[in-house]
């Protein structure tokens, strides 16, 4: 490791977990960070597919796979920095005649875009683990791919000139969809203040898996799949020009959530992220696992189900998408 310190342009969230990366508490060994802040933090991720913007920077693993895919110069981590599950926050009208999930087939669902990994991990659960055929299903979606080469396929739509999914769903156009960011919960591409616009649920929508809690936790137990939804990349060059930026990185994203940890223990709970990851732990144990070893089912089936709803062109190794920075 050269006695200059690498400068690298960094985009990230502030999270309780990555606060002390941030702040210098768990240095980035090598590294002269320029952190850069943005929000909402999606807006880095379409600036990074497009224009290759930041040397270290997060992102949704799906738009990372189907960028990678696509040529993109930089490759992932094994540094989740968000999770969560995915059987609540999709919802149904109850006049659509829908009582269960197999009842989608010949409807139109609501989705921000195609490729979010809320959208992906979702229609996997449905097609996989309900029998759903979600190829059966049109998908009607309100902003652009992240990743603008993207051949959607033939049952995705975009919703029509003056139309939201708001909108859309309010009227009967649509029978299903997304809350939150990932459908009826904003409006308009990421842009600042986006994440506040975050809707009410409208009356007379139901949620597909009423009892998300019981679901989630069965799925787990059954699967050992904690869905990841957001990672780091680092620029191919960077890595090839320093062979030990993986390990410093990974390391000090380990020495912030071990701070993080050792916090949450002393019963100091600064955020609605902290609580979510203590309810998580309640489920999966460790909150946020880090490595490629404890996130293999999680990585699996998100490359499975990327493939299967034909985001990728094969199903990739993982390996080929994710740079192992214990490995020896």
């Amino acid at each position: 490791m050269p006695n200059d310190k690498l400068p690298l342009k960094i985009a990230i969230a502030t999270y309780g977990h990555t606060a002390a990366v941030k702040d210098g508490r768990a240095p980035i060994e090598g590294v002269a960070p320029d952190f850069v802040e943005i929000s909402p933090i999606i807006a880095a991720f379409r600036r990074m597919v497009r224009d290759v913007e930041f040397d270290v920077c997060e992102m949704a693993p799906a738009t990372y796979m189907i960028a990678r895919a696509a040529g993109a110069p930089f490759k992932a981590l094994p540094v989740f920095v968000f999770r969560r599950f995915h059987h609540g926050g999709f919802v149904y009208r109850d006049d659509a005649g829908i009582s269960k999930p197999k009842d989608l087939e010949g409807k139109k669902a609501g989705v921000r875009a195609y490729s979010v990994s809320t959208g992906i991990w979702t229609r996997g659960i449905l097609q996989n683990d309900c029998g759903v055929d979600v190829s059966k299903v049109t998908w009607v979606v309100d902003d652009e791919e992240h990743v603008t080469s993207l051949r959607l396929p033939s049952n995705v739509v975009h919703a029509p000139e003056g139309q939201s999914l708001v909108s859309m769903m309010a009227d009967g156009s649509l029978q299903a969809a997304f809350t939150g960011p990932a459908g009826i919960g904003r409006s308009g591409e990421p842009k600042e203040g986006w994440d506040a616009s975050n809707a009410r649920q409208a009356p007379g929508y139901t949620e597909m898996f009423p009892d998300t809690l019981a679901a989630e936790r069965d799925w787990y137990q059954r699967t050992g799949i904690y869905p990841v939804h957001g990672l780091i990349v680092v620029k191919d060059e960077l890595l090839a020009e320093h062979p030990w930026l993986a390990k410093s990185l990974f390391n000090a994203f380990v020495k912030s959530k071990e701070l993080w940890l050792e916090q949450l223990k002393r019963g100091v709970v600064n955020s609605d992220t902290d609580r979510h990851y203590q309810a998580m732990s309640e489920i999966v144990g460790d909150p946020l696992p880090l490595g490629i070893t404890p996130n293999r089912p999680a990585i699996e089936a998100l490359i499975q189900y990327s493939y299967q709803q034909k985001l990728l062109p094969k199903h990739y190794r993982i390996d080929e998408l994710f740079i192992d920075p214990q490995a020896a």
